[in-house]
């Protein structure tokens, strides 16, 4: 398959998330992460953000935000900022309504999350928060907002997984923004993802090297999880996303070249396992709800793939449509545009690790 365009991002690159907002369907965001054993001597950091000092083992995490504009039918790219952090782990936009303005979250190297805004008149970012979920040598690894499904005009909560093992929440609290409402120790090893359910927003799942597949009801005491599902895994879970438009549907990848498909009402008995031949670390369903048949997988060591489920069958099944192989490192980052036309194939951004590629192409 022929790419559109590509680009080196220098440093390592690991997340790709095009915003949802209908007047900036054509920004998206694409986050990199760096471990050096000494500050880089041109490491600049923008005026609205501060970069940490290097850790006291001499290791120090960095990493940029690049900003991209698609500009034209034929997908040509346009760099038009770039935002020196600590290392991004993770990045996601908030689903919000037409009359509010875009956000995203990044979850970082330090234990933090900074929620920037985007100023399309401007075509930059601004700095509107940043919250510690954690100390400086916890790393968050993940964060996912509660209104995909609903956006408003107001922030939706976040979750946020911790490399000490923990989750992290976050509820909006005018006029201070977001402030963290609860933490609590859900994972013995690292908890790789954490995300709503779209449909409850009560409800979280979270996913790690421990095997486990966890439910949470965050409106009740957080020692204990709704479920826990310890036996269908034999490696560690990496990725998790509910259906925008089934409800009772969740997408969970593992390391283990497989993607199980859950009917949440059972969460302990998977309806169809995938294999899609690569340790999935991200998986997202298209956000056109003619297409909710079809998964957008990041396949870390096989690249990256679009899997065409069949959901009407009593036995599900699936197939391997497009592959995209042009990668030649470790697939972290993929996420679909927002495009509207369902008579053409959606431009897909896609990033890789040691080769520090970005590409965009079409499935």
């Amino acid at each position: 398959m022929a790419v559109s365009e590509s680009y080196d991002t220098v440093l390592p690159a690991d997340s790709v998330e095009f915003c949802p907002h209908e007047d900036s369907r054509d920004i998206f965001v694409c986050g990199t992460y760096k471990l050096e054993h000494e500050r880089a001597a041109d490491v600049t950091v923008s005026p609205n953000e501060t970069a940490s000092e290097p850790e006291s083992s001499g290791q120090y995490r960095w990493g940029k935000c690049f900003v991209f504009k698609v500009t034209d039918t034929k997908a040509k790219l346009t760099l038009i900022q770039e935002m020196t952090l600590s290392a991004i782990l993770d990045q996601k936009w908030c689903h919000r309504s037409r009359t509010s303005t875009a956000i995203l979250g990044i979850a970082d190297s330090e234990g933090r999350i900074s929620v920037q805004e985007w100023q399309s008149q401007n075509h930059a970012f601004r700095c509107l928060q940043k919250i510690s979920c954690a100390s400086a040598d916890v790393l968050c690894l993940s964060l996912d907002w509660s209104n995909r499904r609903y956006p408003s005009d107001h922030l939706g909560s976040l979750i946020v997984s911790l490399s000490d093992g923990s989750l992290c929440l976050l509820n909006p609290s005018s006029p201070h923004g977001l402030v963290v409402s609860d933490v609590w120790k859900a994972h013995v090893y690292e908890p790789w993802v954490a995300a709503w359910n779209y449909w409850e927003s009560s409800v979280v799942y979270s996913g790690g090297d421990d095997l486990n597949l966890k439910g949470w009801d965050v409106r009740q005491p957080l020692h204990r999880p709704i479920f826990a599902n310890r036996s269908r895994f034999d490696a560690g879970v990496t990725s998790v996303q509910n259906h925008p438009y089934v409800e009772h549907l969740l997408a969970v990848g593992s390391y283990n070249n497989a993607v199980r498909l859950f009917d949440m009402r059972k969460p302990l008995s998977a309806l169809i396992t995938m294999d899609v031949g690569g340790g999935a670390w991200r998986v997202k369903w298209h956000p056109l709800p003619e297409r909710k048949n079809d998964l957008l997988v990041a396949c870390m060591h096989d690249g990256f793939k679009v899997v065409s489920t069949d959901l009407k069958e009593i036995t599900m099944s699936y197939g391997i449509g497009k592959c995209f192989d042009q990668h030649e490192s470790l697939g972290y980052g993929v996420d679909w545009s927002f495009h509207e036309d369902v008579h053409e194939e959606t431009l897909i951004a896609s990033c890789s690790f040691y080769d520090h590629k970005l590409c965009l192409w079409s499935g």
